[in-house]
């Protein structure tokens, strides 16, 4: 128990709790969340970091819980959502469990297509549907495509597949389908070509912008996979684009990642709509931690 409360609980995964700083990886978790800290205590709040799963943790002793780098809750799912249910009756929670739970399953991309945000193409498969990636791909007139499993994340079970290589897909995406739902992509050639975009918006505002590419002869974006992560000025298009992908959520979340791709015919289309732990490269632009953290001391206020 704790003398008086903690204002705001930094949330992280037992990996990350204690980062190693001789490891790049852990070291930029480290200096990311260092930013969101600093930035919360400079309006006199009292921070800590703490793993989501840390059993000794009273979650009413903190008044509000901020979630980063939780990037293991896809792969411990079974524990992650009764752990929400239980700590969004204690405690604030920013995203909000309600986004959180509408976010973690990708068939929100649907809603979002439907409310008028132009998304890749994408068909979801039902887990245990007796679908192929052939029938599919025949009746889109898809060349190329990419699958993954709906819930998921850091690119887990995500393969990419043409006409020529169906023939070692079909099984694998068989497997994937008896055990969960997954969701079919057409490839979006500007992933290789010219990269991903994720603009950073803070309380419905764009605040920065990156631009991750594959390493050669990859096309999975994530730095863990080898990709490149490269600062960007967003254009007002691109700002507008994103900012509208986040005023078409169910509720304003306080912080989310749009990640979208230049369309063959123009425009703009939303890979994914990040809103539970997406990596917000503040170290490209610190000021969106202010940014923040201002907006976070004022829900608390």
């Amino acid at each position: 128990m704790h003398a008086k409360p903690i204002d705001v609980v930094i949330l992280t995964e037992d990996r990350y709790v204690h980062p190693d700083l001789d490891d790049w990886y852990q070291a930029q978790i480290a200096r990311e969340e260092g930013l969101v800290a600093a930035a919360l205590e400079a309006h006199g709040l009292r921070v800590e970091r703490r793993a989501w799963s840390d059993g000794d943790m009273d979650w009413t002793q903190c008044r509000g819980v901020l979630f980063r780098s939780t990037w293991d809750y896809f792969d411990r799912f079974t524990e992650f959502a009764p752990w929400l249910e239980r700590v969004s009756g204690a405690t604030r929670l920013f995203n909000d469990a309600p986004l959180i739970r509408w976010n973690v399953d990708k068939h929100y991309l649907a809603e979002l297509a439907a409310r008028g945000v132009p998304i890749v193409p994408t068909r979801f498969v039902e887990r245990g549907d007796a679908v192929s990636l052939a029938a599919i791909m025949e009746a889109e007139g898809w060349d190329e495509i990419v699958f993954k499993p709906a819930v998921s994340g850091a690119a887990r079970l995500t393969f990419r597949a043409n006409r020529a290589s169906l023939a070692q897909h079909e099984p694998v995406f068989a497997r994937c389908v008896a055990d969960e739902a997954m969701m079919v992509q057409r490839f979006e050639p500007a992933i290789v070509n010219e990269g991903e975009l994720s603009l950073i918006v803070i309380a419905g505002r764009a605040t920065h912008a990156i631009r991750k590419t594959a390493r050669a002869g990859d096309f999975r974006v994530q730095d863990d996979h080898g990709g490149t992560v490269h600062p960007h000025a967003p254009d007002a298009a691109q700002c507008a684009f994103a900012e509208a992908a986040v005023a078409a959520c169910p509720a304003l979340p306080l912080y989310a990642r749009v990640d979208f791709v230049r369309a063959q015919a123009g425009g703009y289309r939303l890979m994914e709509l990040e809103l539970v732990e997406p990596e917000l490269f503040f170290r490209f632009h610190p000021p969106a931690a202010d940014a923040l953290a201002q907006e976070l001391a004022e829900k608390l206020r």
